[in-house]
């Protein structure tokens, strides 16, 4: 019976090292599921900081240019309102011959071109619907501009008012 007890014993402990075997590769198994589960969570919050980040830049670039926008064009409604006594000064220099009224209006060219402001070009040009109204017809060549009743100007690119011009047509 002696023996019989040692089998028995033998065969008790080989079934508990073959389960302590089978628990530990099991839980070796969890284990390297775990693993693999939070390898994937830090790379899916890698890719969310990436993402964060990337859109915090380009956030600043928009900043920035929206701010360059509002200071290039900051001057705009103040140019608004003085086209008008531009359009007198230009006027006056049309009709009268005056070197001091020719000077000042070189001049005044001189300063809004500085600050960005350029004339439509318009005589004898294409009549151009984007920069341009017709405000009257004539005879002469069909599409051309014939004359510039009212000067149109751009500021750094963009319209801030159209040109009024005469524009030619075929009878």
């Amino acid at each position: 019976m002696g023996d019989d007890n040692k089998v028995q014993e033998e065969k008790i402990k080989e079934a508990e090292s073959t389960e302590e075997e089978i628990n530990k590769k099991s839980s070796g198994k969890k284990k390297n599921e775990e693993v693999e589960q939070l390898k994937k969570r830090v790379e899916e919050l890698e890719d969310q900081f990436k993402r964060a980040v990337a859109d915090y830049r380009n956030l600043e670039k928009r900043f920035e240019e929206e701010k360059r926008e509002t200071i290039r064009y900051a001057n705009r409604d103040l140019l608004i309102n003085l086209l008008p006594a531009f359009d007198t000064l230009f006027l006056a220099e049309k009709f009268i011959q005056d070197e001091g009224v020719k000077l000042t209006v070189r001049h005044v060219q001189d300063i809004l071109q500085r600050v960005g402001v350029e004339r439509v070009k318009t005589e004898g040009q294409d009549f151009d619907a984007n920069t341009m109204e017709v405000v009257t017809t004539e005879e002469g060549e069909d599409g051309k501009v014939l004359e510039e009743l009212r000067p149109g100007f751009v500021l750094n690119g963009k319209l801030i008012r159209p040109a009024q011009v005469k524009v030619g047509k075929t009878v």
